[in-house]
């Protein structure tokens, strides 16, 4: 039993150091990378869904997006791609939505008209192509959620400074039973030499009486030997 509990302990003493890592590394790969269109993940750029622009077909907001860079002269009718708005409302924000057909602007440089699929409006300003940061192609469902709610207090307490001070507790505790079990084995040994001591004196108090006796004894004979010899004389 105590061997399972033992087990049991070490087990969950790991995940929590598991989780504690995954934690940090997630959040340093996170705030370095997801947002960051001059940044990329093995290839990928890394968008949070804002709204529910493209929740009728592809992804929800909350959800983390992936983004690979292509050349924006392949794109066609129905790819969903990500770009810097030039809108009025959301002018400077990062875009994720799908190609209705392919144009050109004011000036004749090409571009497409994209729209929102939850509203089918198409958006204010044509995306040209040096807006464009890359074709959508795959998503992990809720993950940008997730950190939101990493970033906020609440989420920093819950993922990360929790299991840290677990950790921190759990290390502390087990250095004061090691100091106790140190000082039990101490005291324990201690004890033992004091034993030894007193035994040692004990045996040495024993045979000096001993000797005493052994000197006595001899001091008698002697004594009683010249009363002898007299008696015979």
């Amino acid at each position: 039993m105590k061997k399972t509990l033992n087990v049991i302990k070490t087990t969950l003493v790991l995940l929590l150091v598991a989780l504690a890592v995954f934690m940090m590394i997630f959040t340093v790969i996170s705030v370095t990378t997801f947002n960051r269109s001059d940044r990329t993940l093995f290839g990928y750029k890394a968008f949070i869904v804002k709204s529910d622009s493209m929740s009728k077909t592809d992804f929800d907001a909350g959800d983390l997006i992936f983004v690979k860079e292509v050349d924006p002269a392949t794109l066609q009718e129905g790819d969903v791609i990500s770009y810097v708005s030039q809108d009025t409302k959301s002018f400077g924000e990062t875009i994720t939505h799908k190609i209705r057909k392919k144009t050109v602007d004011a000036n004749g440089k090409p571009g497409f008209i994209t729209y929102g699929t939850t509203t089918d409006t198409d958006d204010e300003i044509i995306v040209t192509y040096p807006l464009i940061f890359g074709k959508y192609e795959w998503k992990l469902s809720g993950v940008g959620t997730f950190f939101n709610f990493l970033k906020s207090t609440p989420g920093y307490i819950v993922c990360i400074f929790v299991p840290f001070m677990l950790l921190i507790l759990y290390q502390g505790v087990n250095c004061i039973r090691l100091f106790r079990r140190y000082k039990k084995e101490q005291t324990a040994e201690m004890d033992a030499e004091r034993e030894r001591l007193q035994a040692e004196r004990e045996e040495n108090a024993r045979m000096l009486e001993q000797l005493q006796a052994l000197k006595e004894e001899l001091e008698k004979q002697k004594s009683v030997a010249p009363s002898e010899e007299k008696e015979n004389s």
